[in-house]
């Protein structure tokens, strides 16, 4: 699915962030034509044409777009001075996000989209700080992602304060290495903003530092995460524990489980979630590939574990067909609506529905066990 797409700038010289429309009576900003430009639409700032440029146009407008079928009338894009439209939220969709930053203070072996060491603050703030009053108030969920967001410093509280006040019945999931609330003021902070609908995804690799530092590839990394954990849930901070499973983390799975029970019984939740074979991964294909057929035995072990506990525990980017039958209960559908896809064996299988599917970026990387069921098991 597209998130993105280009054209032939006239006139942009600025970004514009707007809702687009199909209709020129809306009260949208930004309108969508096909090869009738219209001249005397001065409300819209910005008009979008798959046509030619009519001349002579004094109105800014990107002309000539290949592709803009995956907009639909709502959805929310930044228009760049290059002619790029980049898709910011789309009303048809629950997987929308806001990314507010590429850079990142680790460096994950699996990381899937690698972080840029360049200072994107005032470009992504700008667009965001505008985006987000625009976003319909019925939104039901947004995600935050990075990079690590905490990067923005102030400005990271200052956009979650907007989106507190803007959509005050979202439920706001952030994604986060939780380093930099190791430092109190930060934690603090966070806590003073007494956001019920926020909660933090925070990874943990291991129960052992040395471990988990080498796959974030951030020396003391175990140790900031882990106490920035303790300074959020001193503030009741909702917090969720990921586990990417590969294999640098299989072989403790079972005994991280355990260190979750006894020294972070206060997260809401704990997520295993399948690697997605994009960015570092395949590059580092030979330290992280296990196929998830050979390690459904201690997955099993640790998800069951952390459940009988009382530890509310699901698995993402899994597939039934790959999956302890044991565990298909924990199995969510969790891989975002524009990258999720099902191989050709999966059309004639009587569970599809049920599955979760796969990365679009497994056609390089799959299991030797994924096939299709003939017989309805859940029943």
């Amino acid at each position: 699915m597209l998130l993105k797409t280009k054209g032939v700038p006239s006139g942009v010289n600025t970004l514009i962030v707007g809702r687009v429309t199909f209709n020129p009576e809306s009260d949208a900003e930004i309108l969508i034509v096909d090869n009738n430009i219209p001249k005397y639409l001065e409300r819209f700032k910005i008009i979008l044409s798959t046509g030619i440029q009519p001349d002579p146009f004094d109105k800014p407008c990107v002309h000539s777009i290949p592709e803009i079928e995956h907009l639909s009338e709502g959805d929310i894009v930044v228009v760049n001075t290059d002619g790029v439209i980049n898709t910011l939220y789309r009303t048809n969709s629950y997987h929308n996000f806001l990314l507010f930053t590429e850079r990142c203070n680790s460096n994950c072996l699996m990381c899937s989209q690698p972080p840029k060491n360049r200072d994107d603050t005032d470009y992504l703030y700008n667009i965001h700080s505008q985006s987000i009053p625009l976003i319909p108030k019925d939104c039901f969920e947004l995600g935050i992602t990075g990079g690590e967001p905490t990067l923005l410093g102030e400005r990271f509280f200052s956009l979650l304060e907007q989106i507190q006040i803007h959509l005050p019945d979202t439920e706001v999931h952030c994604l986060t290495n939780g380093r930099s609330f190791a430092w109190p003021a930060f934690s603090d902070k966070l806590g003073a903003m007494s956001f019920s609908r926020l909660m933090l995804g925070i990874p943990l690799y291991s129960d052992f530092y040395a471990q988990h530092d080498y796959i974030v590839q951030a020396k003391g990394a175990f140790n900031q995460t882990v106490q920035g954990l303790y300074n959020l849930a001193k503030h009741n901070i909702r917090l969720e524990i990921r586990i990417v499973l590969h294999k640098q983390t299989i072989p403790r799975l079972l005994k991280l489980s355990r260190f979750i029970y006894k020294n972070l019984p206060f997260v809401e939740h704990v997520a295993f979630m399948g690697l997605e074979h994009q960015g570092y991964t395949p590059h580092n294909i030979e330290k992280l590939w296990i196929d998830p057929v050979d390690y459904g035995n201690e997955l099993t072990e640790a998800i069951t574990y952390l459940s009988d506990f009382g530890i509310n525990s699901s698995l993402y980017n899994a597939q039934l067909c790959t999956t302890p039958q044991d565990i298909w209960q924990f199995a969510r559908k969790s891989i975002s609506d524009w990258k999720n896809i099902f191989h050709n064996e999966c059309h004639t299988c009587v569970l599809k529905q049920q599955c979760g599917g796969f990365f679009a970026s497994s056609t390089s990387k799959r299991s030797t066990a994924i096939k299709p069921f003939t017989v309805d098991l859940t029943k």
